[in-house]
């Protein structure tokens, strides 16, 4: 099969079949993918697997070689995890960790680590522990030690009043990371409600359900929820082979918050 028949069956796929379905067929197919795909070339930090190349993704614009074979994890999920290990306590220190719309890729390690006390939400994912509106939580104000929320928000038309519910429910002193889909080179955040047509919004917003496109101002609406920003480019401490070798997307940034 060509590159660009992988690519078009990938973005076939994406479109057609609901995530939840995606999420529970995926289980079938990586160890077909992770044998086929098997080498030495590139390596996904998640599960120290190796491989001659990863797999295309995207809804709009299919990106290449981007997609692990064995933990279907992206390039962002690669980079949190890196970051996770490497920079944070999480994953050595007894917290209690809140997971939203979790990923395959960190869900069985989160859910049998020894030291985390481990909740997820969501109002779809067949993953989820407890399925939840962002924006009413069901648990109590300063409940968690560290949140995950990524590429969550886009998807939320009162994204404030999510951020501010995230903001209750974290411990003073806690920290969250709330990945989006961020243009770097926009300055401020772009919104229509009335861009209502599916095509339109997944031309306009990257993806059917997305609601806006975020822009620089991103971390001033964090601050606006009450936050303590960080915004943290890892790549640039990682270095070009690392980025390389991993299939990282070289100067994303990772918006690190604390309470």
């Amino acid at each position: 099969m060509t590159r660009l028949n992988m690519k078009k069956l990938f973005k076939f796929f994406l479109n057609l079949i609901p995530r939840p379905w995606l999420i529970s067929a995926s289980y079938y197919v990586r160890p077909l993918i992770t044998w086929w795909y098997r080498g030495e070339q590139y390596e996904d930090p998640i599960d120290g697997k190796t491989f001659k190349s990863f797999l295309p993704y995207g809804y709009e614009k299919v990106r290449e070689n981007v997609l692990s074979p064995s933990t279907l994890s992206l390039e962002r999920h690669r980079l949190l995890w890196l970051y996770l290990k490497h920079k944070t306590d999480l994953l050595s220190r007894p917290q209690k960790l809140l997971h939203f719309a979790p990923e395959q890729c960190f869900y069985k390690r989160f859910r049998q680590s020894k030291t985390i006390n481990y909740t997820t939400t969501d109002l779809n994912s067949p993953l989820a522990d407890v399925s939840a509106d962002i924006c009413n939580l069901p648990f109590a104000d300063n409940e968690f030690d560290f949140i995950l929320c990524n590429h969550v928000l886009e998807h939320i038309p009162d994204d404030l009043k999510a951020m501010q519910e995230i903001y209750r429910v974290l411990k003073p002193g806690g920290k969250a990371i709330l990945q989006i889909p961020l243009d770097n080179d926009r300055d401020l955040t772009f919104e229509d409600d009335s861009i209502t047509d599916p095509k339109k919004r997944a031309r306009i917003f990257g993806q059917y359900d997305h609601v806006r496109v975020y822009g620089m101002d991103y971390f001033d609406r964090l601050e606006k929820a009450g936050f303590t920003v960080a915004a943290v480019d890892y790549t640039k401490e990682l270095g070009a082979q690392q980025v390389d070798r991993y299939r990282l997307a070289a100067g994303e940034l990772i918006p690190v918050v604390s309470k």
